[in-house]
């Protein structure tokens, strides 16, 4: 049996670090990026196509998200797609999943416990949907498959195990352990949820298949998930991202200028493109006047689709002794900070530049 998982893609996100038309066109992308995993279920002739769940973002759906799927998804009828609904997609009478005339070969999976679609004999597909936006509880907990032969489970939710490497900002729904798959008798799980890829015995999570924020890793996209007769699970994965987007540091150390600086900007985007974070780092010159303002994709990379720049860890180069033995209100607050005996170096470093700027009218490199 070939499954083509895909899941997280979560259409009409609101890329709020994004202007509105860096926003709009990252939403067109995901949607490209559908129409790249459909056309790729054709190609590799699997038997079913796999959503395990964040198809779409609930709160900002609109009518057009809902005929785009439902044109998408019966144009390669019939292929069968199975989809779980997620936390963000959860299903419910306002959700698309109930408005959407639906193609025969779609099947949304509505109740919060796993119910059975036979694909072949000897081989089930369990899907299970979230119900509400939280709370949804351990989906495997109790639960045990009625039948023999190769059963494989459908569904969004988060491996307990996963979170000591997973994103931060994940919040566990529908929580499991990976030795609950087993024990309620299926051979495998197709995952929805975390968005940095997993290939574990027991489960798969394929990522989000399009670049959601930036410093993301691992190869995620679309995985084919092959199960054979004996239950042994083989995995290919596809990159069928639809944006491109890079997470860059740049050390500026040195500068004297505030032209030196954007000039060894261009220089590192100019191979570059797509969406792109820029972070500056390094000690310059007490002259540069730095705003991150002034480093946007117009001024110094007008290919790129869209530039997001800040400041990190830039530091201003002062002669603290010189200015130490100047008879100003200036020299004195170096006099006074220097003399302060609870400050650590790097708060007394922090202290003195914040107010070295802040005393010249300047905050660009505050409390930085």
């Amino acid at each position: 049996m070939r499954l083509l998982l895909f899941s997280d893609l979560h259409l009409d996100t609101h890329f709020r670090w994004a202007g509105p038309e860096a926003a709009r066109l990252r939403r067109r992308n995901l949607r490209s990026t559908l129409t790249k995993i459909v056309k790729l279920a054709v190609e590799l002739d699997v038997d079913a196509l796999c959503c395990g769940g964040d198809l779409y973002e609930h709160e900002r759906f609109s009518p057009d998200t809902g005929e785009f799927l439902r044109a998408s998804f019966e144009e390669i009828d019939p292929l069968p797609v199975f989809i779980a609904p997620g936390n963000h997609d959860w299903y419910g009478p306002a959700s698309l999943y109930h408005q959407v005339s639906w193609s025969p070969n779609v099947r949304v999976f509505t109740e919060n416990r796993f119910s059975p679609e036979v694909l072949e004999s000897g081989f089930t597909l369990w899907g299970a949907a979230h119900r509400a936006p939280a709370n949804t509880p351990d989906l495997l907990s109790g639960f045990q498959v009625d039948r023999t032969g190769i059963n494989v489970a459908l569904f969004h939710g988060s491996e307990n195990g996963g979170f000591s490497w997973q994103e931060e900002s994940k919040v566990a729904h529908a929580p499991f352990v990976a030795e609950e798959i087993s024990r309620a008798g299926f051979s495998h799980a197709l995952l929805g949820h975390f968005h940095r890829p997993v290939d574990s015995p027991l489960h798969t999570y394929p990522g989000n298949a399009d670049p959601l924020e930036f410093g993301e890793d691992g190869e995620r996209g679309a995985v084919l998930v092959s199960v054979g007769g004996d239950g042994f699970v083989a995995r290919q994965r596809y990159n069928v991202a639809s944006s491109v987007v890079s997470d860059i540091t740049l050390d500026i150390s040195g500068a004297t200028h505030t032209g030196q600086v954007q000039d060894k900007v261009r220089e590192t985007l100019a191979s570059r493109s797509g969406f792109v974070r820029l972070t500056l780092t390094g000690e310059i010159s007490a002259s540069v006047d730095l705003d991150p303002a002034e480093f946007t994709a117009v001024v110094v990379a007008p290919h790129l689709d869209a530039l997001s720049a800040r400041i990190s860890k830039v530091r201003a180069s002062y002669d603290l002794d010189a200015l130490a033995h100047e008879a100003t209100v200036r020299g004195q607050f170096v006099r006074d900070v220097e003399a302060a005996g609870d400050l650590s170096d790097d708060e007394r470093r922090r202290v003195l530049t914040t107010g070295l700027r802040a005393l010249a009218g300047r905050n660009d490199l505050a409390v930085r």
